[in-house]
């Protein structure tokens, strides 16, 4: 089948980064959030966003133009039942994803293809939650989507050829790159990352290294563009825990146990640059290790 319409459920971070490429893609887009103030706000990040790519040469004026023209907000979920492939981007918790899934099916039209932008859950038992497990699968964006190349495609135990064709030649016409993951916690990306992240955390736990050690190890020792405390707050501390719990869980091996600190810091609420602090302190001129 031929995509035209994305719909896409949630607003924030990673869903109006979704919008922003699909729209600039000449796909139409259907934003969705429960709130106008965070459609408004998506709306204005995408267009500022945009604008540095014109400045940057990346894209023209009339590009942005356009792009932002096919963009249309609604507070009201049954209006993506209209769209041909829909993307859920809302926060990584499996029971909010479950009950926006349960509350999409009765609006669908028979074609439409539903995704997860999940970075670690289940697709299996996401989709099984649906009418439609067949035409379900995981569609995880990196972060943040506008420059970031790659996209990890994951079948669910009954995702169709079909299917997983649609969505990588969306992947194609983006000019992003599919990689294909089976269906196991925390796929690749986030199964290789998310471990290295929490020793990085359990080696400032265990006080081995400050904050600016092991980021400075690992950028200049492992040539890595941030280091893995800095690198946790921009994914934010809540995500972070979260993956590890679903590894945990899902895996019932013990080297995947999140660091009591990480749960510290998110019990604190602090959970990196969205909250201005984390594992730096963000609210001044320059971020400040917090421990």
């Amino acid at each position: 089948m031929e995509i035209r319409k994305i719909g896409i459920v949630g607003a924030g971070q990673m869903g109006n980064g979704i919008a922003h490429v699909m729209s600039l893609a000449g796909y139409d887009v259907m934003l969705n959030d429960i709130s106008d103030d965070a459609l408004s706000n998506a709306m204005e990040l995408m267009k500022n966003n945009m604008e540095r790519q014109v400045s940057r040469g990346k894209i023209t004026a009339d590009q942005l133009s356009d792009a932002l023209s096919r963009i249309t907000c609604t507070t009201t979920l049954s209006e993506l039942g209209q769209t041909d492939l829909i993307i859920e981007a809302a926060t990584e918790r499996e029971t909010v994803k479950q009950a926006i899934f349960e509350d999409l099916v009765p609006h669908l039209q028979p074609h439409t293809i539903l995704t997860s932008n999940t970075s670690s859950i289940s697709i299996t038992r996401l989709a099984s939650r649906t009418d439609r497990p067949e035409k379900f699968m995981g569609f995880h964006f990196m972060n943040p989507v506008p420059v970031m190349q790659l996209v990890e495609l994951i079948r669910g135990i009954a995702t169709d050829e079909p299917t997983f064709s649609a969505c990588k030649e969306v992947v194609e016409k983006l000019d992003k790159t599919a990689a294909s993951a089976e269906d196991f916690p925390a796929f690749i990306v986030n199964r290789i990352l998310m471990p290295m992240i929490n020793e990085a955390v359990y080696t400032l736990y265990e006080g081995v290294g400050s904050v600016q050690s092991i980021d400075s190890s690992l950028k200049l020792g492992a040539n890595h563009p941030m280091g893995p405390l800095e690198l946790a707050d921009f994914i934010g501390l809540d995500t972070c825990l979260a993956i590890m719990n679903v590894l945990h869980d899902g895996l019932a091996d013990t080297k995947y146990r999140p660091c009591p600190l990480l749960t510290k810091y998110v019990e604190a609420g602090w959970l990196g640059r969205k909250t201005d602090r984390g594992f730096y302190d963000y609210r001044g001129e320059t971020p400040v290790p917090t421990r």
